[in-house]
């Protein structure tokens, strides 16, 4: 199907949707003219992602139970 015949296709089931669907519709339309917002994030932050990821890789972590008994006399409830 060439994108001609893909949008005369999505028109008539425009014209024929309910509001559920049109809203639908819309709500996707919307979020793909979105900005991303990893886009948005200051450097910084991207750089933190970034090394938190390849830590992640490197198997350079450690669980959350080791990380809770290592600083149990810092954490209170």
């Amino acid at each position: 199907m060439s994108i001609a015949e893909l949008k005369k296709e999505v028109k008539k089931k425009i014209d024929k949707a309910d509001e559920r669907v049109l809203r639908m519709v819309n709500a996707l339309l919307l979020a793909d003219q979105e900005i991303d917002w990893y886009d948005e994030l200051p450097n910084e932050a991207k750089t933190s992602i970034k090394q938190g990821l390849d830590d992640l890789k490197n198997e350079r972590v450690i669980s959350h139970k080791t990380a809770t008994k290592r600083y149990k006399k810092w954490l209170t409830t």
